[in-house]
């Protein structure tokens, strides 16, 4: 199986002017507000805010409003900068991929330096800040965050093993401990569940992705588990998942940290996705792309829900004594 990519579609930047190998001429360097805010991955950067929000808020301690609304910035700007630094890296395999090539880079809205100086910037402020105005403790865990992502899953584990998503879906994992360590200045039992919830959860998420986006990263040379072990595997890794996921996300009701009413939800949730998991394993051709996109959109509501239904059950006492 040949992961060589397709030459054509790759770019050559200058400090000006972004080259095209086809020929095309693309001038740099004119980035409009909407192209840095592209740069920092909004959609990603949401889902980290909403994850270490139900982190800050169940944690054991109060924080004041104002510099809980300062972490919370902190670490959506943490991620912005991770978001950058990676497209800054991935430029080349981002300009060979239907789902990346207009990204800002590989269009020539904005040069390689200034992704990476934004990044940088970004990355540097935003753990300063938390610190500052939390602690060290979640400034660490913001700087190891970005670290991790950038140069442990972007620049090693996603060119390198079919196991990229796993190990490196750690970094989306953290930010409930992040939130939770901007409240308590530490790390509590709870906030690793939360990481491990997110954790169990990227795999299947994206590898059902992976799965109907396979040529994409064949063509970009990313050796994404479809592409290196077959549909059959990945499916079959997709149901091992969630089979852990499932009672994963009731362990905090189960561990005494939630109400029943929190039990219920991510009981019933984790059933749909292992439903939907099974659906998976047991299809291919045009039935399984099907099943592969209806487990993704799930596996958003899912985690969605999860953590929302964490969120309320921690801070609203009347839906806690539902039991």
């Amino acid at each position: 199986m040949s992961f060589v990519s397709e030459p054509a579609e790759l770019s050559v930047t200058t400090r000006s002017v972004t080259t095209r190998l086809d020929g095309v001429r693309v001038v740099g360097g004119t980035a409009e507000v909407s192209d840095f805010i592209a740069l920092m991955k909004p959609r990603v950067m949401s889902l980290v805010v909403f994850t270490a929000l139900v982190g800050l808020a169940v944690a054991p301690a109060d924080i004041h409003p104002v510099l809980g609304f300062i972490s919370l910035l902190c670490i959506a700007v943490g991620a912005g900068a991770a978001g950058a630094l990676n497209m800054w890296y991935d430029a080349d395999i981002d300009a060979v991929m239907a789902r990346t090539r207009t990204r800002p880079v590989p269009r020539g809205r904005i040069l390689p330096g200034e992704a990476l100086a934004f990044g940088m910037t970004l990355a540097v402020g935003s753990v300063a800040v938390l610190g500052l105005a939390a602690n060290w403790v979640a400034a660490g865990l913001l700087a190891f965050t970005i670290f991790f992502y950038v140069v442990v899953y972007t620049m090693w584990l996603k060119r390198a093993t079919p196991q990229n998503i796993v190990i490196g879906g750690a970094a989306g994992a953290f930010p409930p401990m992040v939130g939770w360590a901007a409240a308590t200045g530490g790390v509590g039992v709870e906030s690793i569940v939360l990481f491990l919830i997110i954790f169990f959860w990227t795999p299947p998420h994206f590898w059902a992705l992976a799965l109907w986006r396979a040529g994409d990263y064949e063509r970009a040379g990313i050796p994404m588990l479809p592409v290196v072990a077959g549909l059959a595997e990945t499916r079959r890794q997709i149901l091992l998942y969630s089979v852990l996921l499932a009672p994963l996300g009731a362990a905090p009701w189960l561990l005494g940290y939630a109400s029943a009413v929190y039990g219920v939800v991510a009981g019933i949730g984790g059933a749909v996705m292992l439903m939907l998991a099974v659906a998976v394993r047991r299809t291919d051709g045009i039935a399984g792309e099907a099943a592969a996109k209806r487990l993704f959109a799930f596996s958003v509501l899912y985690l969605f829900v999860v953590f929302a239904a964490r969120l309320v059950d921690g801070r609203l006492p009347m839906f806690g004594n539902l039991m």
